[in-house]
């Protein structure tokens, strides 16, 4: 009888064995006739990176410059950050001089580098007409800054030429954002300019309703050279500085390399590849489309190589370079925004994101694991991985960034001297690199690249400064404030689904930084004033803001995501809005429980709050995968997403209701998959 048993379970190990070898086989012969193929996409995908950014990326749409006007365009830009660095640090002249020169320069700097329209590429050429609406925009700012005392103390007489130089002013900022932003931020702020003349300001005379309006938006601080404007000119653009160089130092490679070491060997280890590096990388670009397309053209390609479909593929780098812009300690421009706009410390607000952002990584990582379990992926080849002794010897090459934290969040000094540091000891750590050493030249190419980018954040930041300024003076903001409050009564979640499709909405095709400024100053009070904490509100606002890059119909990243991957592009940004699952669902929770932030809260309760948000999470990952340890039926999926949601909902019996049936779906699962593999057998 034993023999028999025996004989038997020798030859079940036999077939066992021979089903293995096949298909590593198989596996191995993917692997193989993949490879030139993906090979040559990957250097065909490289090549076209500006061509993807030009399409996608509308700040990528710039002039072009060679010879002589090339070099003096460059020393332009890299002045402008110089200057920036220098007024920031030791300025002492007053705030208006600083907040107006620094319009000009955006001003100047735009019209020099974006062209009217698509399609310009004449090089060396710049229409007459730009020239003229260049130096005429330029000089309306400039007019302010070379009279601003006697501006200030000349109060509400202002003459008509003045109101004239304002509305120049404001026409050419109107023109440069629409050039290098866009136009859907420009909608929005004529919508309220449009509003304010026709029915929210108050004079009887049109003519003097526009000369209200140009007076506050134009020569106050109400408008133009509100917050805005003034963060972005204090904090913003050394902080983009300090980006472009940390760029140059080869952090980026040194990110992807590290995201290999870490998870590349495992199943599907190119997609986990591509949400590690993808947060790494994004949270110093700070631009979801450009992270989409640059780290993309490395992690999309091997994904689509492991046997991920191209919509799939091109879906976690759109989702995973879209949270780059949540994860701390950079988190894009508009964290020193809401720093400013709530009145806490940058500090604060980096370590009240870490938990949300971690939440937010790893629903998309348990997704790309459950898929590439649910179609038998393999991770990436051991020899094909770097080797984590050499990567090691590169650890000096985060010292900038640790440093930056540590300066910061231990109140060492101010935001901007810290990042000014941080440039300095970014140069220093890269002359231990001989690829990536930080020359001369590059110095000159990063102070230009910081430059450049500056001007596309300074003119969104400055419209928002119109739209926020004219909703102000008008009391629209009250109105919309009363009406949402009305309309939801006691009733919280109401308003929140309310603001959540404001924010997306007014976030598709509008930069963070904007968007974010204006729902600050529309909605973020509403959900103050439904007994939110100011900062959880904030924070809600930020990232529906920010997820609108993914979220269909203008699904900017996820777009370009798809014409990196070739696949549908609508398919891509539904993709991509499920794998970001957690964005949707985190910010209701710490408006309920601000637990997650840190506010007003125990160790214990963020434990238990940490731990039941990752077990939730995993629930609902499994379910829009339809896929744990087996591939799951639509009641099964039901059920795993109600206790999913339950455990991510804060409170006790929540918690245990939730526990109890993701845990009896998970046993269910792995038994089904047991009965499964021996009926295999």
């Amino acid at each position: 009888m034993t023999s028999k048993v025996d004989e038997e379970r020798k030859k079940f190990e036999a077939r066992q064995t021979e089903e293995e070898n096949k298909f590593n086989r198989e596996q191995e012969e993917k692997f193989s006739q993949f490879d030139n193929v993906v090979d040559d996409e990957t250097n065909e995908i490289k090549a076209d990176i500006d061509t993807l950014m030009r399409k996608y990326d509308r700040e990528s749409n710039t002039r072009i410059w060679v010879g002589k006007p090339k070099v003096a365009i460059s020393i332009i830009l890299a002045m402008f950050s110089i200057w920036c660095i220098y007024v920031t640090l030791f300025a002492t002249f007053l705030e208006e001089i600083r907040l107006t020169s620094f319009m000009a320069l955006i001003i100047l700097m735009g019209f020099l580098i974006y062209p009217a329209r698509k399609g310009m590429q004449k090089a060396n050429y710049m229409p007459v007409g730009d020239i003229i609406f260049m130096i005429a925009g330029t000089g309306a700012f400039l007019y302010f800054t070379m009279n601003a005392n006697q501006i200030i103390n000349q109060g509400t007489r202002f003459t008509w030429p003045q109101i004239i130089i304002g509305i120049i002013g404001i026409a050419a900022l109107i023109e440069v954002t629409r050039r290098c932003v866009g136009l859907p931020i420009l909608c929005v702020a004529g919508f309220f300019i449009v509003y304010a003349l026709v029915y929210g300001l108050t004079n009887p005379a049109f003519f003097g309703r526009v000369r209200y309006l140009v007076r506050n938006l134009f020569y106050t601080k109400e408008g133009i050279l509100s917050t805005p404007i003034n963060v972005c000119s204090k904090y913003i653009v050394v902080f983009i500085i300090f980006g472009a160089f940390l760029e140059r130092t080869g952090i980026s490679n040194f990110f992807i390399n590290l995201a290999n070491c870490v998870a590349g060997r495992f199943a599907g280890g190119p997609a986990k590849v591509a949400v590690i590096s993808s947060a790494l990388c994004g949270m110093v670009s700070g631009s979801s489309v450009g992270n989409t397309v640059t780290t993309g053209s490395v992690t999309i390609p091997m994904m689509k190589k492991t046997g991920y479909r191209p919509e799939f593929a091109g879906a976690v780098e759109a989702a995973a370079s879209t949270g780059g812009q949540i994860m701390p300690p950079i988190m894009g421009a508009a964290a020193f925004l809401m720093a400013d706009f709530v009145g806490v410390p940058y500090s604060d607000i980096i370590g009240r994101a870490v938990l949300p952002a971690i939440l937010y990584f790893t629903g998309i990582f348990i997704s790309v694991h459950l898929e590439a379990k649910k179609n038998n992926l393999r991770g990436i080849p051991k020899e094909d991985l770097p080797k984590f002794r050499d990567l090691i010897k590169k650890i000096y090459l985060l010292l900038p960034l640790v440093m930056l934290v540590i300066w910061v969040s231990g109140n060492f000094m101010t935001m901007q001297r810290a990042a000014s540091l941080a440039i300095v000891l970014a140069i220093v750590v890269s002359l231990f690199d001989s690829e990536n050493r930080i020359t001369p030249h590059k110095i000159l190419d990063a102070l230009e690249a910081g430059g450049k980018s500056t001007i596309t954040v300074g003119a969104a930041c400055g419209v928002a400064g119109i739209i926020s300024g004219t909703i102000t003076m008008t009391g629209l903001a009250n109105d919309l404030i009363n009406g949402i409050v009305t309309l939801a009564g006691d009733r919280l979640i109401i308003a929140l689904v309310l603001t959540m499709i404001c924010c997306i909405i007014l976030g598709m095709g509008v930069p963070t930084t904007a968007n974010y400024c204006i729902m600050a100053a529309t909605t973020a009070p509403i959900l103050i004033r439904m007994g939110v904490p100011t900062l959880a509100a904030h924070f809600f606002v930020f990232y529906f803001g920010i997820v609108a890059d993914i979220t269909p119909p203008v699904a900017l990243a996820a777009y370009a995501g798809s014409a990196i991957a070739k696949s549908n592009p609508m398919k891509t940004a539904v993709n991509a809005s499920k794998l970001a699952v957690a964005v949707f669902i985190v910010p209701y929770v710490f408006c309920y429980n601000p637990s997650m932030l840190l506010i007003d809260t125990t160790p214990l309760a963020v434990v238990q709050i940490a731990v039941t948000s990752f077990i939730g999470i995993f629930g609902v990952a499994a379910a829009l995968e339809g896929y744990c340890f087996a591939h799951m039926n639509p009641v099964m999926r039901i059920v795993i997403a109600a206790g999913g949601l339950l455990l991510i909902i804060p409170g006790a019996v929540s918690d245990l209701l939730g526990l109890a049936i993701v845990v009896g779906c998970v046993m269910i699962q792995r038994g089904i998959a047991g009965r499964q593999k021996k009926a295999a057998a």
